[in-house]
């Protein structure tokens, strides 16, 4: 009887198949593994958000302050930037630089017009080589005859002394560059003599170079200055809130909490001095437009000043912006260390 009860007892105080106890480490184990990206990409997409609204809450607090600022970065910003854009639309006279650096290749007296132009056709192709004309020798004649007003002493010579012309105007004005066009234009055949003013190019690149070095020294100076302004000012801001910064760190805030707020302030007086630098040199050029037109008409001239090409307009808003971004970096890194809690 014992015997037929011992199997039932045995069932009975057996361990089931499910055991709980498993399913308790695993959820243990969950709970240490911490927060998933998704949850910590959205607290830390939170952080910045609130950074960039409180920072733009504090300077909306401060309308005047905040404007001025960015009008004094912006008229650093607008002087480097004017004077590069002015030379740029100086260099779009360049085509009457490039004729003033053109190759005048005389050819041999015995070179026909039909040769001439063959030759001007095979220029053409040659690398740094932008237009070349061919004048014939009728056509330099009739020229010197108008020119040097001896129209009738040159109508007594027997035959015409002058040789067929092939005027190459350079793709660029570079005085090495020019000088290796000219010598290889010398060797080909039926070219008597290649010819150019290297004076005038040598003073024209002179004048290029110089205008060049000012505005990049203009601009170190100006970019250092525009530097000191967002430093101080973000510095200022530092100050006003030393006791609240003392207290973040108390608590266990980090440097990076602390200063994210300054460098969105930075990033939007960046920001706010580039749209008003662009706005300045827009109505600069368009002011100086009108003078420049009615100076080019009197020397029979269509020129006309370019206004702020929208690549450079950008370029000069996200440098604005990179640079008050430093700025503040700048200033923060230097005062961090400062606010240690007391």
């Amino acid at each position: 009887m014992s015997a037929t009860r011992s199997p039932k007892v045995s069932e009975r105080v057996a361990p089931k198949p499910a055991d709980p106890a498993p399913e308790k480490k695993k959820r243990g184990n969950d709970e240490d593994d911490g927060p998933d990206f998704g949850t910590l990409l959205r607290a830390w997409l939170e952080s910045h958000r609130s950074s960039l609204l409180d920072s733009l809450r504090r300077l909306g607090k401060q309308p005047i302050g905040s404007f001025f600022t960015c009008l004094v970065m912006a008229v650093a910003l607008s002087l480097p930037m004017g004077l590069s854009l002015l030379l740029s639309n100086v260099e779009r006279l360049g085509g009457s630089w490039q004729r003033a650096a053109q190759i005048s290749l005389y050819l041999k007296l015995d070179a026909s017009s039909r040769d001439g132009e063959a030759l001007r056709d095979q220029i053409k192709g040659i690398a740094g080589v932008a237009e070349a004309e061919f004048v014939s020798r009728d056509q330099a004649l009739n020229e010197f005859q108008k020119q040097s007003g001896l129209g009738e002493a040159l109508r007594e010579l027997p035959e015409n002394p002058l040789p067929g012309v092939i005027v190459v105007t350079p793709k660029e004005v570079d005085k090495p560059a020019l000088e290796a066009l000219r010598q290889r234009l010398a060797e080909l055949p039926r070219v008597e003599l290649a010819q150019l003013d290297l004076v005038w190019v040598e003073r024209l690149a002179a004048i290029l170079k110089l205008g060049d070095r000012f505005v990049f020294g203009l601009t170190v100076l100006l970019v250092s200055a525009l530097l000191l302004v967002i430093g101080n000012t973000i510095r200022l801001h530092i100050e006003n809130r030393r006791i609240e910064i003392e207290v973040i760190k108390l608590v266990g805030g980090t440097d990076s909490y602390v200063r994210r707020p300054f460098l969105y302030m930075g990033a939007l007086y960046g920001f706010g001095a580039g749209v008003l630098s662009w706005g300045v040199l827009a109505f600069g050029l368009n002011w100086l437009n009108d003078a420049v037109i009615g100076l080019s008409g009197l020397y029979g001239s269509d020129f006309a000043l370019a206004g702020v090409p929208p690549a450079d307009g950008l370029s000069l808003l996200l440098g604005a912006v990179l640079l008050g971004y430093i700025g503040a970096w700048i200033a923060v890194a230097r005062h961090l260390s400062e606010l240690a809690p007391r």
